[in-house]
């Protein structure tokens, strides 16, 4: 590979003050103080036995996810950034972002992070119906999400992220819209803006509450992509819409399928060399992480050559613009030629169109991205 990918940073947080039922994630609901020290100095000792594999790479954002980061106090967010400093080269204008809920902050704390060099926050919101809420088991209120976001606009963050799920049980068009209106009349710069799916191994998944029918969920997709075409945002991903200038760039390079170190319990990363790519994955339970010593890798695996046009598209076909043929080359190290059957299979059947010199999943294409995909699985058999 000719030239590296950009590298961006992910740091993982797992606990939060409540498991939602509908949540997936590697995260666990804490009764009190989270073990803050002893987690920071595991994340240390993680961060140390990784630098061998990015040497004097530019860092292009800092993702700080959970769980609910938020969680942790000011003192240790700035704590873990400065040994983020002193032994990465962070770019000057590095994104660093913070997860938090609005269950879990207050002016202050807003006002601490951004001091620490926090520079975008990503608010889960879901929704600014109490009674949705409460059905997610959300441990905030509509009003408490409201006061949060006042209190992100008023710290001075120019950048912020609201995280918004639709498709919620006994949801109707109108009450999708009002979220969606809300948000807006906050003066969101970004909303991710998703349906609500039923996971396996949540207690949504064993006890599935009842959904929207069919009707009422495209009817809730197609208002609400107008409501926001309206107001003057663009869909730029699947489920993330900005204004301009306002996209994450740390969601950005995952979807261009760029280089990301991954630290903390569970936490996932990818690294390119000039001659591989490879995917690796942390030790997955808190306290087995903090009690690992310098053991902290779980497992890893370089990706074979049949396997990287699937790595790649599945990621770069959630983007509207699609991506160009130089981008595939560099980030893969394959010729185009490689796949140009399957492309031009896919143009034909009008899941994918080429316009302009970037090949971009079709309304159609986004609607069935898993039949799109399923064509370069195929390709590795």
């Amino acid at each position: 590979m000719s030239e590296l990918p950009p590298l961006s940073v992910y740091i993982h947080l797992p606990w939060c003050a409540k498991k939602c039922p509908y949540c997936d994630f590697n995260s666990h609901a804490t009764a009190g103080a989270v073990p803050e020290r002893e987690y920071i100095a595991a994340l240390q000792r993680d961060l140390q036995a990784d630098l061998p594999q990015v040497q004097d790479r530019v860092i292009a954002s800092i993702f700080i996810g959970g769980g609910t980061p938020s969680l942790f106090s000011m003192a240790g967010i700035a704590a873990l950034l400065d040994w983020l400093h002193a032994k990465l080269h962070i770019g000057s204008d590095a994104e660093i972002t913070l997860e938090a809920n609005p269950g879990t902050v207050e002016r202050g704390k807003f006002a601490g992070f951004k001091i620490a060099g926090i520079n975008r926050i990503s608010l889960g919101v879901q929704s600014f119906n109490d009674r949705h809420l409460q059905t997610l088991g959300r441990i905030h209120s509509a009003a408490e999400a409201s006061t949060a976001i006042e209190a992100i606009r008023a710290t001075g963050f120019e950048k912020w992220n609201v995280d918004l799920m639709h498709g919620l049980p006994g949801q109707t068009v109108d009450d999708a819209m009002a979220d969606l209106q809300r948000t807006i009349d906050h003066g969101a710069g970004h909303i991710s803006w998703y349906q609500l799916t039923i996971e396996t191994n949540t207690p949504f998944y064993t006890q599935p509450p009842t959904l929207p029918d069919e009707a009422t969920l495209a009817a809730i997709d197609e208002q609400g992509r107008q409501l926001l075409h309206d107001n003057g945002f663009i869909q730029y991903e699947v489920s993330a819409w900005c204004r301009p200038g306002m996209h994450s760039t740390h969601n950005v390079n995952y979807w261009q399928f760029g280089d990301y170190l991954g630290l903390g319990a569970g936490a996932h990363g990818k690294i390119s060399t000039a001659d591989a790519i490879s995917r690796y994955w942390k030790v997955r339970q808190p306290n087995a992480y903090m009690q690992a010593g310098t053991a902290m890798l779980a497992g890893e695996r370089e990706l074979g050559t049949a396997e990287l046009p699937f790595e790649f598209l599945m990621n770069a076909l959630r983007l509207n613009e699609g991506f160009q043929p130089t981008l595939f080359e560099q980030r893969t190290g394959l010729m185009l030629q490689s796949i140009e059957p399957q492309l031009q299979d896919l143009i034909e059947r009008k899941l994918l169109s080429l316009d302009e010199g970037r090949f971009q999943a079709t309304a159609l294409g986004r609607r069935f991205l898993n039949d799109v995909l399923e064509i370069f699985i195929a390709a590795q058999k």
